[in-house]
């Protein structure tokens, strides 16, 4: 897969898709991952997203300028989108203990109560229009409930996926708990359908979204 600068035309990078092997083992080690990440206390688990914030704000030029070079966002644009993306990682580090707190109900039981249980492994496959911004307002709360995330990005952005991956694990989220794969269409509608994989989340057009939907309840 190659990236291409849509101002000029220039080549960027190529990139080796995955085969099938690998991403059978990716979605099998995201699970065994998830295993030991949802008993992480929220505590816990915030403070590796607080570092991914303060990672992102340390490199948002960098980030805005990879963005602009990949997908042509104009670099005030991209700076912009990469501080929310800390925004909002700092806001679920904060708030997603209170968000996920058990609630109790009455009822005529003894006691009834709601709770808030992670659901394993996430693939979600994001469109390029916003590179960053579209996997943090996900994965920030996925990851704070307990999930695993696996991150098929749209072909044109895939250094921004590619610095995403490298971005979480360097602030401390376990390697295998955040993956981003390189794959086809074939291949991302396998792992949809994988038993390690749990739920699905797309942003896409509505020909995608019926596409995804149709493979993800069969």
């Amino acid at each position: 897969m190659k990236t291409i600068n849509p101002a000029t035309g220039e080549f960027l990078e190529e990139y080796d898709q995955m085969d099938d092997e690998a991403l059978d083992a990716i979605a099998k080690d995201a699970a065994m991952a998830q295993e030991k990440w949802r008993r992480n206390s929220f505590y816990e688990r915030s403070l590796l997203l607080q570092r991914a914030a303060e990672l992102l704000e340390e490199n948002k030029e960098k980030y805005a300028k990879l963005m602009a070079s990949e997908m042509g966002k104009p670099l005030a644009e991209g700076v912009s989108e990469i501080e929310k993306c800390a925004w909002v990682c700092d806001y679920y580090a904060e708030n997603t203990a209170d968000f996920l707190e058990e609630e109790v109900i009455k009822s005529d039981a003894s006691k009834s109560y709601v709770t808030f249980n992670p659901l394993g492994t996430v693939l979600a496959i994001m469109p390029w229009n916003f590179p960053f911004w579209q996997l943090f307002r996900f994965g920030a709360p996925a990851l704070m409930a307990g999930n695993a995330v696996i991150l098929k990005h749209a072909p044109n952005v895939t250094g921004c996926a590619l610095a995403i991956e490298d971005l979480m694990h360097e602030a401390g989220i376990p390697d295998d708990l955040f993956r981003t794969v390189i794959a086809d269409v074939d291949q991302t509608q396998n792992l949809i359908k994988h038993r390690d994989v749990a739920a699905v989340t797309l942003t896409g057009s509505t020909r995608a979204g019926k596409a995804v939907a149709s493979t993800a309840g069969s």
